[in-house]
């Protein structure tokens, strides 16, 4: 609970110094998105829908990230962009990469 908060507040300061853009992401990207998903985070994250148990206890699953109140392709698209995250490997994905790995966590809210 406290590293989901903890998730949550760095997400918005993250949001907060910046003013990028993300352009919208095609329908089509999803699949991509997931394909990604299950390649590079799936080692620590339950990725797929109705998976709530993660293989790393500590990272959320992608359902229990899309359903965040206020999670936006946006906060996603920083989250995965920033330079460090103190709980997560330093993963490099391509923009596109990270804009369809966020299409496919966002929907998994839906």
């Amino acid at each position: 609970m406290e590293q989901d908060i903890a998730m949550r507040a760095a997400i918005i300061a993250v949001i907060a110094g910046t003013t990028a853009t993300v352009p919208v992401v095609q329908a089509q990207d999803i699949r991509h998105g997931r394909r990604l998903a299950l390649e590079v985070c799936a080692i620590c994250h339950a990725v797929l829908a109705d998976q709530t148990r993660s293989p790393v206890a500590e990272a959320p699953s992608f359902e229990t990230v899309a359903v965040t109140p206020g999670m936006t392709a946006m906060a996603l698209n920083v989250w995965l962009t920033a330079q460090s995250h103190p709980t997560m490997p330093n993963i490099i994905l391509s923009r596109t990469d990270v804009q369809d790995v966020s299409a496919y966590i966002l929907s998994l809210a839906e």
